[in-house]
């Protein structure tokens, strides 16, 4: 199914709801190191629940190793600077979703990195900043799961 990349997460809440949120999915959730926490933090556990048991959570040192290891037909950077609407992507089950630190998003580099088309946001009223991670996962997942006609899902 989808792979949610979380590069350099901040927040051990954000983290657990978005644990929850993949196994809810069916996703894999891939975290890029250095992580702003342990993964062993209290925060992140009562956000996760029990459902760190029923994911699929693999840890890399780098963006560059998590390509190399997992080799994503296609990598969407997902944030306030992209310039595609994430509503206007036909979304594959393979395809890897890449969102950045809470306090600061995707580098440049790395979003500038991919093809325009892959650069995603979520449409907000002007002057307002950005959604937080977990609603922003949760918002793109889902409508990639969607589009799948959510396969898998119970009834």
């Amino acid at each position: 199914m989808f792979n949610v990349v979380l590069f350099q997460p901040e927040i051990p809440p954000n983290t657990g709801n978005i644990i929850r949120l993949c196994a809810n999915a069916g996703a894999s959730l891939h975290l890029i190191h250095p992580l702003g926490f342990s993964m062993d933090d209290s925060k992140l556990k009562r956000a996760g629940l029990d459902y760190r048991e029923w994911s699929r959570i693999l840890e890399y040192s780098s963006l560059e190793s998590f390509v190399e290891q997992v080799r994503p037909r296609r990598l969407f950077g997902c944030s306030t600077r992209g310039e595609t609407r994430y509503s206007d992507i036909a979304f594959q089950p393979t395809d890897a979703l890449l969102f950045g630190p809470e306090t600061r998003g995707l580098p440049g580099g790395i979003l500038h990195a991919l093809p325009r088309e892959r650069r995603l946001r979520i449409p907000m009223l002007p002057n307002n900043r950005s959604l937080n991670l977990s609603n922003s996962v949760a918002v793109i997942l889902y409508e990639a799961w969607r589009q799948q006609n959510f396969a898998g899902a119970q009834r």
